[in-house]
């Protein structure tokens, strides 16, 4: 697994983009931005020794398919890539990228749908949102055995060790309070 555990910073505005350079964590998740702005964010982010995943479904300007996905890896080469997109997964995993599958968990159907689609594109790494969700992170970490990240309305620590403690890898959060947990 090439994320280290604990919080990984998650960059929705650009104005958090350097306070994210400047944190100690090996990896930055590029969240919302354009595909003008793409390619340079992640040669400062890979310039700054720091790998770079970027989140297909919320580039704007980028269609997330396989030729959105060729576009990424061939000219933008990041070194992950996050979707709820099974498509999108097998792709990121075929070119040895790692794959982050998010899953919005809105109910027990929902966990049920979304646990086979993990069955199926086998991602290096499930986020589950939101990310409030204790009892739900252990169920999905022991029931695929991948890496689970926890994702979504985390505003605070104590919210950081609880996802933590039910077996999250990692957390995924845009406040920039969080960083240095």
């Amino acid at each position: 697994m090439e994320i280290q555990p604990g919080v990984l910073p998650a960059i929705r505005k650009m104005k958090d983009f350097d306070k994210a350079l400047k944190t100690s964590h090996e990896t930055i998740v590029l969240l919302e931005t354009r595909l003008s702005q793409l390619k340079s964010l992640v040669d400062y982010t890979k310039r700054a020794n720091k790998k770079a995943f970027i989140h297909a479904d919320l580039i704007q300007g980028l269609k997330a398919d396989e030729y959105g996905m060729e576009f990424l890896i061939r000219e933008v080469k990041p070194d992950g890539i996050l979707s709820t997109r099974g498509n999108v997964i097998s792709l990121a995993k075929k070119h040895k990228l790692v794959a982050i599958q998010r899953l919005f968990l809105l109910d027990s159907q929902a966990l049920d749908h979304n646990l086979k689609l993990i069955e199926k594109f086998q991602p290096d790494c499930v986020e589950v949102l939101p990310g409030l969700m204790p009892s739900i992170i252990k169920e999905v970490s022991q029931y695929t055995n991948i890496p689970v990240i926890a994702g979504g309305l985390i505003t605070k620590e104590e919210q950081v060790t609880a996802a933590l403690d039910a077996g999250a890898f990692a957390v995924s959060t845009s406040k920039t309070n969080l960083w240095n947990y």
